[in-house]
Parts: C-alpha cells; sequence; structure tokens
C-alpha cells in the first residue's frame, strides 16, 4: 500500500511540475503572469462529467460545500496543487524511521 501511494505521489509530483512549465511558457509568451486554474484542469480531463458535479454535490452532501469552499479550490493553480498533494503522499507513503537509540527504560 504505501509503495501505491509513493507511485501516486511521485506521478502527482510530475504532473505538477509538467503543469508550472507550461505556465510559465505561456506567461512568457502572452507577457503576463497566467495560471491554469484546477477547474479548468479538471474541466479538461473529465469533459460532461465535471459539469454534473454541481447539482450532484448540492443535491447529496450539501449546497454550502459547493459555492464558499469548492469553487475556491477549484481556483487554485493546478501546478501548486499537484505538488502540494504529491508531497504531502511522498511523505505519508514515506519509511517509518527506526526507533534505534531511544532509552525506553528509566
Amino acid at each position: 500500500m504505501r509503495f501505491l501511494v509513493r507511485v501516486l505521489g511521485y506521478l502527482l509530483v510530475a504532473g505538477g511540475f509538467i503543469v508550472l512549465l507550461t505556465d510559465g511558457a505561456r506567461s512568457i509568451a502572452n507577457s503576463a503572469l497566467r495560471f491554469t486554474a484546477l477547474g479548468e484542469t479538471m474541466a479538461a480531463l473529465l469533459g460532461d462529467r465535471f459539469r454534473q458535479l454541481q447539482p450532484g454535490i448540492e443535491r447529496n452532501l450539501h449546497p454550502l460545500l459547493w459555492d464558499p469552499v469548492l469553487v475556491h479550490v477549484l481556483l487554485v493553480p493546478t501546478a501548486l496543487a499537484g505538488l502540494a498533494l504529491g508531497f504531502l503522499l511522498l511523505w505519508l507513503g514515506s519509511e517509518p524511521k527506526p526507533l534505534i537509540g531511544i532509552i525506553t527504560r528509566r
């Protein structure tokens, strides 16, 4: 299980760097700072299912979860979200530190 978490973490970090390089090239070409929002990336990847996400969350979970929470989360740059989630998964999937040298008796 730890192996799968680390592999997913590495894939997210690599994807985050790719999106960061793409955004950087786009910013240089446009002479203006431009980031790809997480909502744009999800709309490109999911298509019609992304448009069905809002009514499903509002109907099944809670209407306030979509408007103040997820709307702001979807405005986060994709590179930042990918890198942060990837590094978090790498940290969670790392081997635990050995407890050698800790005094257990006092």
